[in-house]
């Protein structure tokens, strides 16, 4: 049976895997060794670089879909919100309050809500920004310089 990987090419130059003629045959160097170890290392780059540009789309991706669906649950939950002050603005218009009272007491549950949301979401500034990584990076000296006031 005939393959393909056994038939000779017909019209080129170069030739088939495995089969190098006598004439062709590569003198042997002492940096070819290396020269593969540095062809293999920028193989495993160009991996390791594919790998990281794809996980940083795919992020990206998932980044997306929740700053949208965030958006969505925001604008959901502020119209449940503003329903449930209007219902109780109208129970309270039909047991005889005055507008401005209604109003007033609308507001004043919006704040409220504000103080709320201020005061669960307070703990999540306690510390700064990339803290745990500043800290790796500075030099053990740099703790001196910040401790002593400036003269």
């Amino acid at each position: 049976m005939d393959r393909a990987y056994e038939r000779e090419p017909m019209h080129t130059s170069v030739p088939p895997l495995g089969r190098v003629p006598a004439s062709r045959v590569p003198e042997h160097s002492l940096l070819d060794p290396l020269e593969r170890v540095i062809a293999s290392l920028r193989r495993m780059a160009s991996n390791y670089a594919t790998l990281a540009v794809v996980d940083l789309r795919r992020a990206a991706v998932q980044l997306a879909w929740l700053v949208g669906s965030g958006i969505l649950i925001a604008v959901l939950v502020v119209t449940a919100w503003l329903a449930a002050v209007v219902a109780l603005g109208v129970l309270l218009l039909g047991n005889g309050m005055s507008w401005p009272a209604v109003l007033g007491l609308a507001a004043l549950l919006n704040l409220a809500g504000a103080v709320i949301v201020v005061w669960s979401v307070k703990h999540v500034f306690e510390e700064a920004p990339f803290a745990a990584t500043l800290k790796q990076i500075k030099s053990p000296g740099d703790d001196a310089h910040e401790a002593a006031p400036a003269a």
